[in-house]
């Protein structure tokens, strides 16, 4: 299936650029605009649709579009974004269930500058079915990378945290 090219790339980025200066409704009809010039069931182009409606806060439309972005193929440049952004979705639809899976096995899939994306939308997901230890068990571990001092105490609490 053809992708976009540099040009489209680039005005859909100036466009996710833009977000804040848009009325949502106007936002989501330029994002259409721009996904209709790609070919119908496009898996770039779902992306985009269910990120756009995801934005504005239309998540049961958005989980069908990433659904059907991932059904159609979805690059490995936009699937782990894609991951986070669904389970995020299927949270705040309810199925916290499917998004602890979802998140989990993207933990599992590989290491990239979104891990501590998936760890913190994955600590989210556990306190919404009550593993709150967990949750900030996670949430501290992703921390404790960034701080200036204390790394390894933190790290250690964390762990702690998941011991029984």
């Amino acid at each position: 299936m053809p992708t976009p090219d540099d040009q489209w790339k680039q005005r859909i980025a100036d466009l996710w650029a833009a977000f804040d200066e848009h009325d949502p409704q106007a936002f989501l009809a330029k994002v259409k605009d721009m996904t209709d010039q790609l070919p119908a069931g496009n898996a770039i182009a779902e992306y985009e649709l269910a990120s756009a409606h995801d934005s504005i806060g239309h998540e049961a439309e958005a989980a069908v579009h990433y659904r059907r972005a991932f059904a159609a193929g979805l690059p490995a440049s936009h699937r782990r974004r894609a991951t986070i952004q669904f389970a995020s979705t299927l949270r705040n639809l309810g199925q916290a269930d499917e998004s602890v899976r979802l998140l989990t096995a993207e933990r599992d899939a590989g290491s990239d500058e979104l891990d501590d994306a998936v760890t913190a939308f994955l600590a989210l997901a556990l306190t919404d079915l009550g593993r709150d230890r967990e949750a900030a068990a996670l949430a501290l571990g992703a921390l404790s990378r960034h701080l200036p001092r204390y790394n390894r105490s933190l790290a250690n609490y964390a762990k702690a945290l998941m011991s029984p």
